[in-house]
């Protein structure tokens, strides 16, 4: 137990990075409260980022990414954590300046852990991951907005990704009529069997861009993308509807107008599922593993190896991934 297999990340000449899996000695790993043998991680856009020397996301290299992580603990030095316990680690710092994920063992604070939940398997978990936990947080913002199943069409944005998947899966259990909106209009067939009543394509989002107002369309409305789209989302929501922000794939800002806002009364609500409360997340991991439990994951999984991990961190920059990527470590 003394060195384990970590994706590491480096800095080289004239700002390139290079992603290698090394051995790595578990002396190395940060001080804390729990030691923890990973068996799954997950592969999310911000663990792609900092495999490439993002430093909106990872300060310092070398470092190993992997902002998920779900296994079993080895060392604990409180008393809520014993040996032998499965767990899972989400957000805070893992992954971002504390090493990750994607290597075998961790070390993390106690207050960033929680036990496996009861209707989950550690597999399991990590299909979900910060991926499903945001599409979660998502849907139940929407329904604390007011939003329910008979005011008609629920629009998800990025669509294909990790929590766009996740979202039309939970909408759709939940018994909403929802559509897709993706830029990979050609998996269509794969967004219909998630549950996908109608799918728009990228074009079709940005049509009216200059426009202050859109026809209503919308009763609410999940946005992983961020940028002119989402204002465009804001401009075609239902009287008094709400849309929830979570990503910046497509850019960090949009042209605004006050006219949804004051003519019709839409609400642009945002979530966060890094830095959100422990006893909150825990809450939404026993929901989605109870009531919210998701059926078939394996339909929008693929799984890889350590070893994988490079070449997948390459295809999801280069926008040819869809669904989630699960990385097995054992």
């Amino acid at each position: 137990m003394d060195s384990f297999k970590a994706l590491w990340v480096t800095e080289g000449a004239h700002g390139a990075f290079q992603q290698d899996v090394i051995q790595r000695s578990i002396a190395d790993l940060p001080s804390g409260d729990i030691l923890i043998k990973v068996s799954y991680s997950s592969l999310n856009y911000k663990d792609a980022l900092s495999a490439i020397g993002n430093r909106g996301v990872t300060r310092r290299y070398p470092h190993t990414p992997g902002i998920d992580a779900a296994g079993v603990v080895v060392e604990s030095r409180v008393a809520d954590f014993k040996p032998g316990d499965e767990v899972v680690v989400t957000g805070y710092d893992l992954g971002m300046d504390t090493p990750g994920g994607f290597g075998q063992y961790i070390r993390v604070p106690a207050g960033w852990v929680i036990k496996r939940p009861g209707g989950l398997s550690l597999r399991e978990t990590m299909i979900l991951g910060t991926a499903g936990l945001t599409a979660g947080l998502c849907v139940e913002k929407l329904e604390k907005s007011g939003l329910t199943a008979s005011a008609g069409s629920v629009l998800v944005t990025g669509a294909s990704g990790g929590v766009g998947t996740l979202a039309i899966k939970l909408l759709t259990r939940l018994g909403y009529s929802v559509a897709a909106a993706s830029a990979k209009i050609d998996h269509a067939e794969f967004l219909n069997r998630l549950g996908a009543r109608q799918i728009l394509d990228r074009a079709t989002m940005m049509d009216g861009i200059e426009k202050p107002l859109l026809k209503e369309q919308w009763a609410g409305a999940i946005d992983t993308v961020g940028g002119d789209i989402l204002f465009n989302v804001v401009k075609s929501l239902h009287y008094g509807a709400s849309v929830v922000c979570c990503g910046l794939t497509a850019g960090s800002s949009f042209k605004a107008t006050v006219f949804p806002f004051i003519l019709r009364g839409v609400n642009l609500l945002g979530v966060d599922s890094v830095e959100l409360p422990l006893h909150i997340k825990a809450a939404m991991w026993e929901r989605l593993a109870t009531q919210w439990k998701l059926d078939d994951l394996d339909d929008i999984t693929r799984e890889v190896h350590l070893d994988d991990l490079p070449n997948a961190i390459n295809q999801m920059l280069a926008g040819k991934m869809i669904g989630r990527i699960l990385v097995r470590l054992d």
